[in-house]
């Protein structure tokens, strides 16, 4: 990792993890025509997988956290696949998934933990567009998965 990506990294006390591997028939980005589409992301805090549903057993809080926790493995993914997150050139779309109980109407507020975090990192070129969707269930009982859209320079 270089360059000024690095240093807001450093500044805000965020240490990337290893990018995770896919656990099914995937891969976990592809790079195509200057776009990095990067598969869901579950969230991870003190490296337990952040589990549960919103509005059953999980409040906001928790929610907006792991929306961060999705948001700090993509860009782990980013790192693993670009080399230097300063390729970026802008977050284009993020794809949040919230595991909801049935009266659950928050997942907006849920996603902005993967919002702020991604215009934490990159600035300007960290607000997107986005998608915030209540789910009954996600991959191993997940709290929230995050996918992105990112637009990138040639390495």
């Amino acid at each position: 990792m270089s360059g000024t990506v690095a240093e807001t990294l450093e500044k805000l006390g965020i240490t990337l993890p290893d990018a995770a591997p896919p656990v099914a028939s995937y891969v976990p980005a592809v790079v195509q025509n200057g776009m990095m589409h990067i598969s869901g992301q579950l969230p991870f805090e003190n490296g337990e997988l952040m589990q549960g549903r919103l509005g059953e057993n999980r409040d906001i809080a928790y929610g907006m956290r792991a929306a961060r926790g999705c948001g700090v493995m993509l860009l782990a993914q980013m790192q693993a696949v670009l080399g230097d997150l300063d390729r970026v050139e802008r977050i284009v779309k993020l794809g949040v998934f919230v595991n909801s109980a049935p009266h659950f109407v928050d997942q907006a507020q849920v996603a902005n933990g993967a919002s702020e975090l991604m215009q934490d990192v990159f600035g300007e070129a960290g607000r997107h567009a986005r998608a915030a969707v209540g789910v009954a269930v996600l991959p191993l009982g997940a709290a929230v998965e995050v996918d992105a859209i990112v637009a990138v320079a040639d390495g």
